[in-house]
């Protein structure tokens, strides 16, 4: 898939036709004046932007009425696009390069990372455990920072720490 989830647009905001916007995303200086963004089929161009309190307005949406015809819609950005755009620090990378790499702890191959959830601004990957190992959990989850030591994103390769007991007690 090559379109990543960015923001979710909420109701409308006043009388010109601003809408709420709540972000996917740790990258919001993607959201830059006369940037387009998709949306299920049609294209958002951003007109004026504040992102000190969350409100947005596209062209063309000048009224609460056009502006609530796009309540609830998800803002899409492009894979490419997003590298090209945002520049990670040291220790960060995209969501998008970590889910499908192959979680190792000691040389053991635990599995694949399916996906990965925020809760309480805490990264926790889902790992499909590779069955050769004999568990019968067929998931298990670990904190993200907590216990990764080396991430090789070119590999497709991730080595962990103390995770062998938290798929044990899964």
């Amino acid at each position: 898939m090559n379109k990543i989830p960015i923001a979710k647009i909420g109701k409308s905001f006043g009388v010109k036709g601003w809408v709420k916007l709540h972000l996917l995303t740790d990258f919001p200086e993607q959201f830059k004046i006369g940037k387009t963004f998709q949306s299920d089929n049609l294209e958002v161009t951003i007109e004026y932007i504040n992102l000190k309190n969350n409100t947005i307005k596209f062209k063309n949406y000048n009224t609460p009425e056009e502006a609530k015809k796009l309540t609830n819609k998800i803002l899409y950005a492009n894979k490419h696009q997003s590298k090209k755009d945002i520049k990670l620090k040291k220790d960060e990378w995209f969501w998008f390069d970590i889910i499908g790499c192959k979680v190792y702890e000691d040389d053991k191959l635990l599995g694949t990372i399916e996906e990965i959830n925020r809760i309480n601004d805490i990264d926790y990957v889902i790992v499909k455990v590779n069955e050769a190992l004999g568990y019968k959990q067929k998931r298990f989850l670990f904190e993200f920072k907590r216990h990764i030591v080396e991430v090789d994103i070119e590999k497709k390769e991730i080595k962990v720490e103390g995770t062998i007991p938290i798929l044990e007690a899964s």
